[in-house]
């Protein structure tokens, strides 16, 4: 799932995970420092730089890109933990990660959250708190660019309303995890059932 900063993601996120089973939020890597409310290896795993270049060294990232001059990336082991448990795997990932995993991954499922306009979202950003104008106005622009990426993705949800969002997210979830590759072996296994019948 991408979306710029301020169109609400993490909010929608956060409300999906608790909502569904079975879906495991996948922990970045970021060289960033952590804030307030942010729990090492809950929200990221908080690292320097040379730790991070020398997991990029050894390919040691599913993806990885540098976004406001930091750098974020995920983790292989994440991607195997959650297959190896059998759930689905969430990713908060910039267009530069989503582009990489889609390469990737091609059962990969991507998603783009909107704000309902750029009044909505400078509102947004001016609303979480003190950031000097030139880095404010910075946002703003990397907003506009990324938003231009949205026709890569499969689905896109203008968050208008929070609660819809929610429902929106749960819905492409809900129908990508019916996909015939993601039913196919439960399928083979029905269809031997009548090749058996059929040979008695």
């Amino acid at each position: 799932v991408s979306g710029p900063s301020g169109a609400g993601k993490s909010t929608i996120l956060a409300r999906v995970l608790e909502e569904m089973r079975n879906l495991r939020f996948s922990v970045s890597h970021t060289t960033r420092a952590a804030r307030d409310a942010e729990t090492e290896g809950v929200h990221y795993h908080f690292v320097d730089r040379f730790k991070f270049e020398s997991m990029r060294a050894r390919q040691e990232f599913v993806e990885s890109a540098e976004v406001h001059g930091q750098l974020y990336g995920t983790s292989r082991a994440e991607y195997d933990g959650a297959a190896a448990d059998g759930v689905d795997l969430l990713l908060d990932l910039d267009v530069q990660g989503a582009a990489q995993v889609r390469a990737a991954y091609a059962d990969a499922v991507s998603v783009f959250i909107l704000p309902p306009s750029y009044t909505d979202l400078e509102r947004r950003l001016r609303g979480r708190g003190p950031d000097d104008e030139a880095s404010f106005q910075r946002r703003l622009a990397v907003a506009g660019e990324e938003m231009s990426y949205f026709r890569k993705y499969q689905y896109a949800i203008v968050n208008v309303d929070l609660e819809a969002s929610v429902e929106a997210l749960k819905t492409v979830i809900r129908a990508s995890r019916l996909r015939t590759s993601r039913v196919a072996e439960t399928a083979e296994k029905i269809l031997s059932t009548f090749q058996t019948r059929k040979e008695k």
